[in-house]
């Protein structure tokens, strides 16, 4: 039978609910959760929400599926941002939650590696890690709501790349249904594995376009003896480039974050987050936030933060700074840079870019498209933040005051090109850490080289030939023939 026909699909699903353990969910009520983004901007239908508890309950749900020709719709925790993990609104697909099959299969101290299945909510494997004196750092703002299984199949970033990576830097091996709802077992905790071809890291950043991540074993790291949280002002962002370079040479690897936010970015959280405030006296155009991880000592981190910032205010790279001296005062800076986004939401509808740029390139493709913008649409609002010591930037357009923002939503393609073009013009990328979803989909096909797509479609075709795991997200779907 195929989906999308008049056959009542109710006997099927009653089949489906008898092949494996865990929930259903067909009630609109209870339906409803899972059918709109976090940013509420798709809104979709769906045959009914699986959740199965096992990966082998996983795989006989996506067997039903195979069986019936019903598209799948992998979810985790459902915090994206570009709509990669809800369905469209034909109400074929069904939904796969993974909200259920949250175990922490295993924790390995003396191999530093914790296994967790895809449905750990990244701040229960934070704190696991750190219950065995541990460190997993992976750090989001979404940490508190977003999977593990999310996480890598968007191959999620973060504050700390700069230091230990993307997430994918942070897997060792994964467990997978596949497209035929077969099970690949490749929870390796291996460092060295040269049997073949790289498969964890075909699945990683795939979005669930070709099979369903169902667990992971992850990396560990030895906690830090201290750390140290900072912020400094700056008169721009080319001064924020030299403060980078000046801080990996005085603080070389302990350097764990460097991350860049505007003053308006600034403003923003401190009309619309309660409790958040301005640490330093005066207002400046430019701020970063850095943490370091000391592997020796709090006096040795101390030191040589002081250095750093001596030599800063003695070169004139920064104007102000101020360095935290208890937890509570570290969480106050962080404050400032990780409710930058929900300060967003609550001013308004804008458009957002998650772009990367050689770090090189930074200032100049800040300065020049930003003035490039601001020509084309007067009075729009930048709010520009991200993590600077890897070269990645929310690169945000917000409506000018009194705009109607629906209507400035309006010129999403054009505020679009003028971004992307000038992303091109610096060879980089148009999404650094959330993914393609359906937002980007059609927008990275034009952008690639025919041949890069072409190898990606035939990807796709050898692990999904059947087209259901996710269509339509990271390829756009292509034309149907018509037929005479």
């Amino acid at each position: 039978m195929a989906a999308g026909t008049a056959t009542n699909m109710a006997p099927r699903l009653s089949e489906l609910a008898a092949s494996f353990s865990g929930r259903l969910l067909t009630d609109p009520q209870d339906t409803a959760p899972f059918l709109q983004d976090w940013r509420k901007r798709w809104i979709g239908r769906a045959l009914a929400i699986a959740q199965p508890d096992s990966t082998q309950d996983l795989a006989a749900v996506v067997r039903w599926c195979v069986a019936h020709q019903v598209p799948m719709v992998p979810q985790g925790g459902n915090t994206g941002l570009v709509g990669g993990s809800v369905p469209d609104d034909s109400g074929r697909a069904l939904v796969i939650s993974t909200q259920r099959m949250r175990k922490i299969r295993s924790i390995d101290p003396i191999n530093n590696t914790l296994v967790a299945e895809a449905g750990c909510v990244l701040e229960t494997i934070q704190r696991q890690a750190d219950a065995a004196d541990r460190l997993f750092p992976l750090s989001l703002a979404a940490e508190g709501s977003c999977t593990i299984g999310g996480n890598l199949s968007t191959n999620a970033g973060g504050v700390q790349v700069l230091r230990y990576g993307n997430t994918r830097d942070l897997c060792l091996g994964l467990e997978v249904v596949t497209a035929q709802g077969e099970v690949w077992d490749g929870l390796r905790g291996l460092r060295k594995d040269n049997t073949g071809y790289d498969l964890r890291n075909l699945f990683i950043g795939a979005e669930g376009t070709l099979g369903i991540i169902t667990a992971a074993s992850l990396k560990l790291f030895p906690k830090p003896a201290a750390q140290m949280t900072a912020i400094a002002a700056l008169p721009s962002v080319t001064s924020a480039l030299q403060l980078l370079a000046l801080a990996q040479k005085h603080l070389g690897p302990s350097l764990t974050a460097f991350e860049l936010f505007s003053c308006t970015c600034l403003e923003l959280v401190l009309e619309f987050i309660p409790g958040a405030q301005d640490p330093l006296s005066e207002r400046s155009p430019q701020y970063v936030l850095l943490e370091t991880s000391d592997a020796e000592s709090e006096s040795h981190a101390v030191a040589s933060f002081e250095r750093l910032m001596e030599q800063a205010l003695e070169s004139g790279l920064i104007t102000d700074a101020a360095i935290a001296s208890s937890y509570a005062q570290s969480q106050a800076l962080w404050t400032l840079r990780e409710n930058i986004t929900e300060a967003q939401a609550r001013d308004g509808k804008n458009l957002k870019h998650d772009i990367s740029v050689p770090i090189s390139s930074i200032d100049v493709f800040v300065e020049h498209t930003s003035a490039a913008l601001e020509s084309q649409f007067p009075g729009i609002r930048m709010v520009v933040f991200g993590h600077l010591g890897d070269g990645n930037l929310h690169y945000n357009v917000a409506p000018p005051r009194g705009v109607n923002p629906e209507v400035f939503m309006n010129q999403e393609a054009a505020v679009n090109a003028v971004v992307y073009d000038a992303v091109e013009q610096h060879r980089g990328s148009i999404s650094a850490e959330h993914g393609l979803g359906l937002l980007k989909a059609q927008e990275n096909v034009e952008r690639k080289s025919a041949v890069e797509i072409a190898l990606m479609r035939s990807i796709k075709q050898a692990l999904d030939p059947l087209g259901l795991m996710n269509p339509g997200r990271v390829l756009p779907l292509l034309p149907q023939p018509v037929l005479l």
